[in-house]
């Protein structure tokens, strides 16, 4: 259940909440890129409800996320597809992942992102683009832009 809207605040992380914060959000997200599409298919990996599922299904097509497909007229049936707006969530998800296998499921899990020519299971890591640094809290830091909330000027650095 959300309890509030984070519309007025200007944070990305927050607005992106805004978007695919609540819980099935990016497990139907997860759900796409491994290749499912149909309302069956999200409801019989995810075990969520009816409606619970036709609702995010329809706030991820508003979020521009996913996209709606007739695949059948009758009785109406619908696909969802990623859009690329939603494929580039896969980073964020394959973050999420490799956190959750090394800190709660200690390397369980059914699917694995592997790398096509090797087959080899891939080791997600985020790094900048400009110089391909992995990033960490070591190398790199936070620093408040002139907008920041006075709080964080107070704490962090400034640019």
């Amino acid at each position: 259940m959300r309890h509030k809207s984070f519309e007025g605040m200007d944070c990305p992380i927050a607005l992106t909440l805004d978007a695919v914060g609540e819980w099935w959000s990016l497990l139907i997200v997860r759900d796409a890129l491994h290749g499912l599409s149909r309302f069956d298919e999200f409801q019989q990996s995810l075990g969520i409800s009816s409606n619970s599922l036709t609702r995010r299904l329809a706030a991820l097509c508003d979020a521009g996320l996913l996209t709606r497909h007739r695949y059948q007229l009758r009785p109406p049936r619908d696909e969802y597809r990623l859009t690329a707006r939603g494929r580039d969530l896969q980073p964020v998800i394959e973050a999420l992942g490799g956190w959750g296998r090394r800190h709660v499921t200690r390397g369980r899990g059914g699917v694995r992102l592997v790398d096509v020519e090797t087959g080899a299971t891939a080791e997600p890591i985020l790094v900048d683009r400009e110089t391909g640094k992995p990033v960490n809290t070591t190398d790199f830091r936070y620093v408040a832009q002139r907008n920041a909330p006075p709080i964080k000027r107070a704490k962090l650095p400034t640019s």
